[in-house]
C-alpha cells in the first residue's frame, strides 16, 4: 500500500435484502496509476464501484480521498471529489446530439442562461480529437456505430478533469486501433497524475496497461499486488479459484444434413456472401469492427429487410423480412448489444427469460407462474445465473448474468439454428467457459450454431469452421484446427484476400 494513496476504501460491506454482496473489502489506488479491479461476474466489482460513485451506500466501511474521510452520499458528491465513471453499459442518450451527450448535466451557459452551443461543440471536438475520433458534434448519437458511442462515453469523463476515472470494460465495442489509441490516452493521463481503475475480463489488456491489481471473488478480497509480478494463469486462478484451460472445447464429430444455406447475399454493407451450416456444426465469423458480419446476420434474422440473394432453410427457399419469420423458420439470435436489443431493463429477470417463448407458459390466456418459476430455476442452475430474487428488474444484475438470462431465453425458444453475436462480451473467464460448454452442448444436440466474435481466441476455441470477413466480404475460410490468430488477422486486416476453401 502506498504511503499517501489517492483513494482508500477500507472494510467495505454491503448487503441487498439480507444477502451479503461485499464482505470486508478494501481497495487502495495510488496517484497516477492504472489499477485493475478483477473478478468474475457477480464478484462484487460493480457494487464496490457504485459505492465509490455514490449510487449505493455501504453498510459498513470508510472511504478516504487524499487522506480525507468522504461520504459519497450521491453521484454528484462523487463527481465533486474528482471521480468519473465510464460504464460498461453505454449511458449515452441516442436522441441527443454528440455535444449534448458530452455536456449532459454540466451544460455551458452564458450570463442570460442560454446554451453556449458553439463552445460546447468546440470543447467536444478537442476531447474527441485526443481519441482520434472525427465526428460532427451536432450529429445525433443514434446514427453512430457502437464503437463511437463507447468513445463518446469515454470522452465525457475527460471533460471533467477528473482525478480518478473508473473504466468498466471500456474496450468492449472498440476496434484494435481504437483500443491502442485509448491505451495511449490512458498512459498520458497517468503521466499527468490521473488515476484509473480499470475493470476488464481481457487479461492480456490488463497485463499490457495496468500497474497493480485487486481481485474479488464472491464479494471478498482474495488478492492484490503488482501486475508485473504475476502470470495471467495466477491471476485467473485467483479470479475463479482454479486454472482455466486454453484448449479447444470442441471434439471432432460428424455433422448432419445442411440446415442453412446462404447464396450471394448482399445489401450494400456486405456482398456475395455464401456459406452453409450443418446439423451439429459450430460456424464462426470473425474480423475487425465494421466488417459487416453483424449486419449480415441482422439480415438473416429479418431485422434488415432489403437484401438480395437466397436463404435456404432445410433446402427450402425462405424470404426473411421480419424477426417473426426468422423464428418461424427456426432461426434465433442472441444480439451483441444486450442493453439496446436483448433486454427490457424495467422488466423482471424471470419475465425477460420467458418473454420470447411466452406460449410455453400460457394456458387459457393466463401465464402459469408455477411453470415459469420452475423453468427459471432450471436455467438458473444450468447456466449458473447469480440472482437471489428473479422478481427484481434485470438491470440490477451484472452484465455477465444478464447475458446468461438472454442465452437462457433463446435456449427456451429452442430454434434449430441459433446465432450468437459476441456471446461472451463483458463476461469473465469462468463464465466464458460455462457458456462455451453450453454452446458445444447445443451442437451435440444437433443444433446449427453460428458464432460472431471479434476475439480470434474465442472463435478458435469453439468453432468447427471459421469465416473471416473484411469490408463486407468473406476473405478466408478455415477448418477450425487449421486456423491461427496470425492467419485470421492477416485476412481480417485485408493484407490477404484469397479465400481458403473449407473441405
Amino acid at each position: 500500500m502506498a504511503a499517501n494513496p489517492l483513494l482508500t476504501m477500507t472494510n467495505i460491506e454491503k448487503s441487498f435484502n439480507g444477502v451479503p454482496v461485499l464482505k470486508n473489502v478494501s481497495l487502495n489506488v495510488e496517484r497516477g496509476e492504472i489499477h485493475a479491479l478483477l473478478g468474475e461476474n457477480g464478484a462484487g466489482k460493480s457494487t464496490l464501484m457504485n459505492i465509490l460513485g455514490g449510487v449505493h451506500q455501504p453498510n459498513k466501511g470508510t472511504i478516504h480521498m487524499n487522506g480525507i474521510d468522504v461520504k459519497m452520499a450521491n453521484p454528484r458528491v462523487s463527481q465533486d471529489n474528482g471521480i468519473s465513471f465510464i460504464h460498461q453499459e453505454l449511458n449515452v442518450v441516442p436522441d441527443l446530439k454528440v455535444y449534448e451527450n458530452m455536456f449532459l448535466g454540466s451544460e455551458l451557459r452564458n450570463k442570460l442562461g442560454f446554451l453556449k452551443v458553439e463552445d460546447m461543440c468546440n470543447h467536444s471536438n478537442e476531447i474527441l480529437a485526443k481519441l482520434g475520433v472525427k465526428v460532427n458534434p451536432k450529429e445525433y448519437v443514434r446514427n453512430l456505430d457502437t464503437s463511437y458511442k463507447q468513445l463518446i462515453e469515454i470522452s465525457k469523463a475527460l471533460l471533467h478533469n477528473s482525478k480518478l476515472i473508473i473504466m468498466d470494460e471500456p474496450t468492449t465495442s472498440l476496434a484494435e486501433h481504437e483500443v491502442e489509441r485509448l491505451f495511449e490516452l490512458m498512459k498520458n493521463l497517468k503521466k499527468s497524475g490521473v488515476s484509473i481503475i480499470y475493470i476488464s475480463h481481457k487479461l492480456k489488456e490488463i497485463k499490457k496497461i495496468c500497474d497493480r491489481y485487486t481481485v474479488l471473488r464472491d464479494g471478498e478480497l482474495v488478492g492484490t499486488g503488482r501486475i508485473e509480478n504475476e502470470s495471467l494463469e495466477t491471476i485467473t486462478k485467483l479470479m475463479v479459484g482454479k486454472t482455466i484451460s486454453e484448449e479447444r472445447f470442441i471434439q471432432g464429430h460428424s455433422f448432419g444434413p445442411i440446415l442453412l444455406e446462404v447464396k450471394n447475399l448482399s445489401d450494400g454493407l456486405f456482398k456475395n456472401i455464401h456459406f452453409t451450416v450443418r446439423k451439429g456444426e459450430i460456424v464462426g465469423f470473425t474480423g475487425l469492427a465494421g466488417d459487416g458480419r453483424t449486419e449480415l446476420f441482422e439480415s438473416l434474422f429479418g431485422y434488415r429487410k432489403k437484401y438480395t440473394g437466397e436463404i435456404k432453410i432445410k433446402n427450402q427457399v425462405v424470404k426473411v423480412d421480419h424477426p417473426r419469420k426468422a423464428l418461424k423458420a427456426g432461426i434465433g439470435l442472441v444480439p451483441k448489444d444486450r442493453k439496446e436489443n436483448a433486454i427490457i431493463k424495467d422488466l423482471s429477470v424471470i419475465h425477460n427469460l420467458s418473454l420470447s417463448s411466452i406460449g410455453n407458459f400460457e394456458k387459457t390466456g393466463f401465464i402459469q407462474e408455477k411453470i415459469e418459476k420452475e423453468k427459471f430455476e432450471f436455467y438458473k442452475q444450468k447456466l449458473n445465473i447469480k440472482v437471489h430474487n428473479p422478481s427484481i428488474t434485470i438491470d440490477k444484475l451484472s452484465g455477465g448474468n444478464q447475458q446468461k438470462v438472454i442465452i437462457a431465453k433463446w435456449l427456451e425458444v429452442n430454434t434449430e439454428i441459433i446465432i450468437f453475436d459476441n456471446p461472451t462480451q463483458g463476461i469473465d473467464v469462468g463464465a466464458k467457459r460455462e457458456i462455451y460448454q453450453h454452446i458445444v452442448e447445443l451442437a451435440e444436440q444437433g443444433k446449427g450454431v453460428i458464432i460472431l466474435s471479434s476475439e480470434a481466441p474465442e472463435i478458435l476455441k469453439i468453432c468447427h469452421n471459421i469465416h473471416v470477413m473484411y469490408q463486407g466480404e468473406i476473405t478466408a475460410r478455415f477448418k477450425g484446427e487449421a486456423a491461427t490468430e496470425d492467419k485470421i488477422m492477416s485476412y481480417a486486416t485485408g493484407s490477404k484476400r484469397e479465400a481458403e476453401k473449407i473441405g
